[in-house]
């Protein structure tokens, strides 16, 4: 039988908790600007945020996007700090507020890699998506309009997607008119990689997979799972729907190259069981990922 490694990691603490997620928020921060100032700038690429508008500020009005960054980040910080929870709350925010406008007028010399639309959207979204994903993973954000759409949500109970939605839509449709429609369509592109490319970064790009076995042969099931496939097994307390039996349902959680091990396993026992095999996008534990 495989062996697992079963010794757990101890969670970072203190310390090396604070200058990791310091780490990430910098490289995130980083990634972010470099990204904006290597592709969506130069093509005219409004993909939301304040850094969107502030692409739309610096091709119809000359203001380098620093300092529209700056300019609304640092009252947007504020006033996050002051109605959404002081200090506490100011401390993960303001790294990756103040450090990205910091970047981006450092990089603002640097040369474009591309000049092509489809291109710059894909790989400044999939740029800045990485460098959020960084940066959300510390607990932290860069400011702009996530600290807006916060407030917007707690005061007025609209959902924080649907107050992101729209905050991002408005400047892509502003975009629309500084630019072309053309562009703002790219935009859009962008703001969609991106938003994928964070979920890639939060989650990993591997998935595995949790099944229901329904089975009149639960005890044995259950055994061979825990030795022959090598995962453990957590039982549910169910009934029929029809009869009102009651029926056990074993839940497991396997890599994907196990999945065909444990349906082999679970039919060899009993032909009949009934299988649900699901994606879990992120499972952590022993065996899988430790946080």
């Amino acid at each position: 039988m495989t062996q697992i490694d079963t010794k757990r990691r101890q969670p970072l603490e203190g310390n090396a908790r604070f200058f990791l997620n310091l780490f990430l928020v910098l490289t995130g921060s980083a990634l972010v600007a470099i990204s904006y100032n290597l592709f969506l700038l130069p093509n005219q690429i409004a993909s939301g945020g304040v850094s969107g508008f502030a692409t739309i500020v610096y091709n119809t009005m000359g203001i380098a996007p620093h300092i529209t960054l700056w300019a609304l980040n640092i009252p947007l910080f504020l006033v996050g700090m002051l109605l959404l929870g002081g200090w506490k709350y100011g401390g993960k925010t303001i790294v990756g507020t103040l450090f990205l406008p910091l970047v981006v007028w450092l990089t603002e010399d640097w040369t474009p890699l591309t000049s092509d639309p489809l291109l710059a959207s894909l790989f400044g979204g999939i740029g800045v998506g990485a460098g959020l994903g960084l940066v959300f993973r510390s607990g932290a954000s860069t400011g702009g309009t996530d600290l807006a759409a916060q407030v917007i949500n707690k005061y007025t109970g609209i959902s924080l997607g649907a107050c992101v939605f729209f905050m991002d839509g408005l400047i892509v449709t502003l975009s629309a008119f500084a630019f072309s429609i053309e562009l703002a369509l790219f935009a859009l592109i962008g703001l969609f990689i991106t938003g994928k490319t964070i979920d890639v970064v939060q989650t990993g790009l591997g998935y595995d997979k949790m099944a229901f076995i329904i089975t009149s042969e639960e005890g044995k099931v259950k055994e061979a799972i825990l030795h022959d496939v090598d995962r453990g097994v957590t039982k549910l307390q169910a009934s029929g729907g029809f009869t009102d039996d009651e029926r056990p349902v074993l839940m497991v959680v396997v890599n994907r190259n196990e999945v065909a091990l444990l349906k082999r396993t679970v039919q060899k026992i009993d032909h009949e069981a009934f299988v649900v095999v699901s994606n879990a996008t992120e499972v952590l534990g022993r065996g899988f990922k430790m946080d």
